[in-house]
């Protein structure tokens, strides 16, 4: 198990926790979208995040949606997680080339620029929940803790990371999120602030090739810190023919007709995977067919 999250509880049930490690996630995310290192950067960081929230949630079947749209270069992000661990995106501009930050760091705060974060948890009840914030800074950690604590009143720190190689491969990706939980005691907040304030970044744990066991440790050791569970994590895209079909056969029967009288096959991509799926003008036909059916 290469990419991997684990899920933890600490201080007697005060705090919990989830950190992540994500290179290989990314790597794909950025091989299947040939993105620029700024858009790895903040696709990659979203991923992260996406792939730990996906989990918090409980049923088999539920599925959380990012999005964050912005007036930067990059306009905006999409990424979706289900509760097991799989997430898939895309940045909507991948290209997008910005010189370093004031930093010297890549500069997703400002391919993002100013806009709005929206979270979407679809749980199986009539209608998804949705949370909506501004983006705080653009550098998507920050976005999310300002979301949890405004939108769901939970207490939060979010620290994503991606590293890159100067070949535009990803070194390291990973990242945590820590929450307080009610009844949280003031000085259990005093000392947990007291170490998030003086331990390295996350990009610098990451470097030094922590695990995700050794950076909620680095925090939380010495609250208690009681790891649950530990499962693989990966992009993974559900895309399949049929359903491309399907949204074809949605477009209506002129469309489908005018595609047909071009007499070419038609080629769809998928938004979330760049995977390519070709029509023949006889599958066109079919579904044409299809499509008129009472």
């Amino acid at each position: 198990m290469n990419d991997y999250i684990i899920r933890a509880t600490a201080a007697d049930g005060q705090v919990r926790a989830f950190a992540a490690v994500t290179t290989e996630l990314v790597e794909t995310a950025k091989n299947a979208h040939n993105t620029s290192p700024v858009a790895t950067a903040a696709l990659g960081r979203l991923l992260t995040a996406g792939a730990m929230m996906g989990v918090m949630m409980k049923g088999e079947k539920d599925l959380l949606t990012l999005r964050m749209e912005g007036d930067g270069p990059i306009g905006g992000l999409l990424v979706t997680a289900d509760s097991k661990g799989s997430v898939k995106g895309y940045a909507f501009n991948p290209d997008v080339m910005l010189p370093p930050n004031a930093q010297g760091k890549l500069d997703v705060g400002g391919s993002l620029g100013v806009g709005v974060l929206s979270v979407i948890k679809d749980i199986g009840l009539k209608e998804p929940y949705v949370g909506q914030t501004i983006l705080v800074s653009g550098e998507i950690a920050e976005d999310l803790t300002y979301y949890f604590a405004t939108s769901e009143q939970v207490p939060s720190s979010v620290a994503l990371g991606v590293l890159m190689n100067r070949d535009n491969t990803v070194r390291q990706a990973g990242g945590f999120i820590i929450q307080l939980l009610p009844g949280a005691s003031d000085e259990m907040i005093d000392k947990l602030e007291e170490r998030l304030n003086t331990m390295d970044s996350i990009t610098s744990l990451l470097d030094a090739g922590k695990t995700p066991e050794e950076i909620l440790d680095t925090l939380l050791g010495d609250f208690g810190l009681e790891i649950l569970d530990r499962m693989p994590t990966g992009f993974h895209c559900d895309c399949e023919k049929s359903r491309v079909e399907k949204a074809i056969i949605s477009i209506g029967k002129k469309e489908i007709n005018d595609m047909i009288e071009e007499g070419k096959p038609i080629e769809v991509s998928c938004h979330f995977c760049n995977k390519i799926y070709t029509f023949s003008v006889d599958e066109l036909k079919g579904m044409l067919e299809r499509a008129t059916r009472p």
